[in-house]
């Protein structure tokens, strides 16, 4: 089983912020994928079925954003993946708006999400893509930046990066992430 999680918060308040951009390539993925996301356990929403021979399970932690280990390590247990068969779909405020980069593994780079994750799995060793969402251009406050929509032009490169992130777990699910993140990044 391959594990695909993108990290939010839940709620219509927070739906189309910057912190949600990994709820919106599950979405994305839930669409193209034809598996609908009508299971709860674990304080998570996830669905299961099968793509080109192999069976994915899509999950979005309803914990809040830094709690999302908490909703995906209990999940991995009770269906026997390994670290190895999971990728994790974040927000990143490093990378221009837009921008996706895969990696293999690393640190949490200060996403509180992400240290919540390795926390939880005791590694680091698993697949993410990170979505850029920038930086605030002026002092505005990062919670608050991230916590907020995007403009109608971040709009647009953000769609982009979703649908690209979308394909590159599709491809992910028959092929290699190596070859993945070479053709993606």
């Amino acid at each position: 089983m391959k594990v695909i999680a993108g990290l939010g918060n839940p709620g219509k308040k927070y739906e189309q912020t910057r912190h949600n951009v990994g709820f919106m390539v599950i979405d994305e993925l839930s669409k193209r994928l034809n598996i609908s996301l009508n299971e709860s356990k674990f304080n998570g929403i996830y669905g299961i079925g099968h793509f080109s021979n192999e069976k994915i399970l899509l999950i979005k932690p309803l914990t809040f954003m830094n709690l999302s280990g908490e909703c995906i390590r209990p999940l991995l247990n009770y269906y026997n993946v390994p670290t190895e068969q999971l990728v994790v779909i974040y927000d990143d405020l490093d990378l221009p708006v837009g921008k996706i980069r895969l990696r293999m593994k690393g640190s949490a780079g200060g996403h509180n999400g992400m240290k919540s994750i390795i926390q939880h799995l005791g590694s680091e060793d698993f697949k993410r893509i990170r979505i850029g969402i920038g930086c605030p251009k002026h002092a505005m406050d990062i919670v608050d930046y991230v916590l907020g929509k995007f403009t109608e032009e971040e709009m647009h490169h953000i769609q982009h990066s979703v649908d690209r992130s979308a394909s590159a777990c599709e491809k992910w699910i028959h092929t290699p992430f190596l070859e993945v993140m070479n053709e993606y990044n």
